[in-house]
């Protein structure tokens, strides 16, 4: 159990059954007058790697290794500590003494919080037709709020959102649906008002059991489980460009 969850997110995957495209998601969602679009955090809205890197790099040369680069740990950074640890002291999440690994490198984590993160290419200027469209959007991410929260008021962008759920802010974590349904709720919106993008399989299982439509966002290369193309996303977008053609937003 990880501390902060009231049970491990990588334990709820078998609670839930695969999800399914649904090959017409996108007229169902363009019918609702009130649309909404969701993100996960780290590796779908932004780029946090250098600094969830800089973090794993610092527990690295404290053990006398050398630093890893950005793009070795890159295709980790999206499955939180868990992935970074695995990757950088290829140590996994199971071993005896993983906790106070964790927690070493949460300490890292908040030092630098937003040194050189930045938005993935071009999902600014997503988030600006999203805003330009009419629609609101926010986040949903399994990063717990005492990141969250910073971050995204470093970035300019909490006070943009019509919702924002962390990972310790529902009863569950994704790939639980809680999350999703905890925002769709604040949204007031139907579950099938809103796309949910992600970068993970669990991010699509919690919103296909949630009732949204999802969007799975591959823009950087997979180490951990099975390719996006897998997860049985109702769309698939390598970058801003198709993120923007799938929702709509280039007309």
């Amino acid at each position: 159990m990880l501390p902060g969850f009231a049970i491990n997110p990588d334990s709820l995957a078998k609670d839930w059954s695969p999800p399914q495209a649904r090959p017409d998601w996108q007229a169902r969602w363009l019918k609702h007058q009130k649309r909404a679009v969701l993100f996960d955090l780290d590796g779908t809205l932004l780029d946090t790697s250098p600094d969830l890197g800089g973090a794993a790099n610092a527990m690295r040369l404290a053990r006398g290794l050398p630093a890893l680069s950005i793009q070795e740990l890159r295709p980790y950074c999206s499955h939180g500590a868990r992935g970074m640890i695995l990757k950088a002291l290829n140590i996994g999440h199971e071993e005896p003494g993983y906790e106070n690994l964790r927690q070493e490198f949460l300490n890292h984590y908040e030092s630098r919080l937003c040194e050189e993160t930045r938005f993935l290419p071009g999902l600014d200027q997503v988030v600006n037709r999203i805003e330009e469209a009419g629609m609101v959007w926010g986040v949903v991410t399994n990063k717990f709020a005492r990141f969250t929260e910073p971050l995204l008021e470093a970035m300019n962008l909490r006070s943009r959102m019509a919702v924002c759920v962390s990972g310790d802010s529902a009863a569950f974590p994704k790939p639980h649906p809680a999350p999703l349904q905890m925002a769709t709720e604040t949204l007031g919106l139907p579950a099938q008002a809103v796309v949910y993008l992600g970068d993970d399989q669990r991010d699509i299982t919690s919103g296909f059991h949630a009732g949204c439509f999802t969007m799975a966002v591959a823009m950087a290369d997979f180490e951990l489980g099975a390719l996006p193309e897998k997860w049985g996303a109702d769309a698939l977008a390598t970058n801003a460009q198709e993120i923007c053609s799938l929702l709509k937003l280039n007309s």
